[in-house]
């Protein structure tokens, strides 16, 4: 404890001896300080309170038909976006400081003040904000609240509006490009279509295997009832050469057709080699046409002795019902096997025209599914693209709709009529005290600069040196006076130090606006 209070009375010491710079700095530093704090000029602080909401009643009446936008997030961001820099710059076009700027560099000084001076409060739970500005002028910080309101406002309904227009005209512009690729893709289906009219799948009737079987099968049941009419008609013709006479008028001569038996075996032979040779072959084929001549000879020779006839020995053979009706059913028989025979062909005709056909349609079948594939995904694409531009529309209304998201102003931008700064109480009073902390900072450096031993006891540490004694400073008569005087003159100022600051904070209470 001793050391401590031998150290602090060494300190006091230190600061007594150079304790005219100490107060000539505290009262450069007081005077000072104290005129600039008085000088400085008042400010007021404009604030305006607004709340957003953003519940409404259209968000579950049209969720599902459209893109809802997030305004929680909007209005976040415009609150984190409201003092950037190109919003400043509209501010400040909007309360004519621009025109205050002489220069470039001034603009940017004066945008800088502007960002560092506007303060936004505020919770997004509450989804209340304060806005407030500090200005020298009260009509000016009115003014500049009420900007920054309007640009809050209008950003926020701004913003999705212009992103809604762009994404419909980006969808209007994507949906022209589909249109001419679909017409493009119609196109080409059709010329397809057209130019491969006969290898093409027909609707409900499967691919061309399916074809050429149901062909096959088709060829196949008709050339069984060409021989079944084959059959029936040589039945009634054997029925008719060897029909027992009947009765009739007496000495009646009847005329009926010479036939040949083996001629009709020989055509019935060669039919059915022909159509043997046409499931396998074309109709150019040379063993086709070899049969097809033989054929026509044939006939031909059937023809010519059809129309030789001879005598029926029957004298009432042109009265015999049943002679008659076997005529009509041979007639009727051979105009069957006639019609199946026309029928076998064409049939025959088609199983060789699908069988030449074969190679091709793979070929064909794969092109119609890459082009309907394309067709496919164009098509679908494009009502998408259509079903969304209806979206982003409907998404574009709904975000300028002043119901989705409201904007009620609390507090209107008010001005005290009081200054709200600067508070010059407590900066006059750290003049004061920070004039004080500098006097006697620079009286104790200076003794630090500057050391002399005070006592017998700092001597004596110091040099390591016993001290054998001390001579005490005689003061005369005039040195005691002026002496007195210099004391009497340090109290004094110091005095009259705290008094100017007594009077001071007496004057600034006593006049806020000063």
């Amino acid at each position: 404890m001793a050391e401590i209070t031998a150290t602090l009375l060494n300190f006091l010491k230190a600061i007594g001896k150079y304790r005219w710079y100490a107060v000539a700095i505290t009262w450069t530093i007081a005077v000072i300080g104290w005129a600039v704090v008085l000088r400085l000029p008042n400010q007021y602080e404009a604030s305006a309170r607004v709340y957003v909401d953003t519940q409404s009643i259209l968000k579950p009446l049209l969720s599902g038909m459209t893109t809802m936008p997030n305004l929680d997030q909007q209005v976040v961001f415009m609150r984190r976006t409201l003092i950037s820099r190109p919003n400043v710059e509209r501010l400040m076009r909007m309360v004519d400081l621009d025109v205050k700027a002489k220069d470039s560099k001034e603009h940017e000084k004066m945008v800088d003040e502007l960002i560092s001076q506007i303060k936004i409060a505020g919770t997004e739970r509450d989804d209340i904000y304060t806005i407030t500005y500090n200005a020298s002028n009260p009509k000016l910080g009115k003014d500049i609240v009420q900007s920054l309101l309007q640009i809050f406002v209008e950003g926020s309904y701004g913003g999705k509006t212009q992103d809604s227009e762009k994404a419909v005209q980006f969808i209007d512009n994507q949906i022209k490009s589909y249109e001419e690729k679909l017409t493009a893709a119609e196109n080409s289906l059709k010329e397809f279509k057209i130019k491969n009219m006969g290898l093409l799948p027909r609707e409900g009737g499967g691919d061309f295997s399916g074809q050429l079987i149901a062909a096959t099968d088709a060829l196949s049941q008709a050339r069984l009832e060409l021989a079944e009419a084959e059959q029936a008609r040589n039945a009634i013709r054997r029925q008719i050469s060897g029909e027992p006479a009947k009765p009739g008028k007496s000495g009646e001569v009847v005329e009926i057709p010479v036939t040949d038996p083996e001629l009709e075996n020989r055509i019935a032979t060669t039919q059915k080699n022909l159509d043997a040779l046409r499931l396998q072959y074309t109709e150019q084929h040379p063993d086709i046409v070899a049969n097809r001549r033989l054929l026509d000879q044939l006939l031909a020779q059937k023809a010519d002795l059809a129309k030789n006839k001879k005598r029926s020995a029957d004298p009432g053979a042109g009265y015999s019902p049943m002679l008659q009706q076997l005529s009509v059913s041979l007639s009727q028989a051979e105009a069957h096997v006639a019609s199946m025979r026309t029928r076998v062909e064409e049939y025959a005709a088609r199983v060789a025209r699908l069988r030449t056909q074969s190679g091709q349609v793979p070929e064909v079948e794969a092109q119609l599914a890459q082009l309907n594939r394309d067709y496919q995904v164009n098509k679908e694409n494009y009502q998408k693209l259509l079903e969304r531009r209806e979206s982003a529309r409907l998404s574009g209304d709904l975000s300028s709709a002043t119901d989705m998201l409201a904007f009620r102003v609390i507090d209107p931008p008010i001005v005290p009529t009081q200054p709200t700064g600067p508070n010059r109480l407590r900066l006059f009073s750290l003049v004061f005290a920070g004039a004080l902390a500098a006097g006697i900072a620079v009286a104790f450096l200076m003794s630090q600069l500057r050391p002399t031993f005070l006592s017998q006891a700092t001597l004596r540490e110091v040099t390591g040196l016993p001290v054998l004694g001390s001579i005490g400073m005689n003061w005369t008569a005039e040195q005691t006076v002026r002496r007195k005087r210099r004391l009497a003159a340090l109290g004094v100022s110091v005095l009259v130090l705290f008094g100017i600051y007594g009077a001071g904070m007496a004057a600034i209470l006593s006049h806020p606006t000063l």
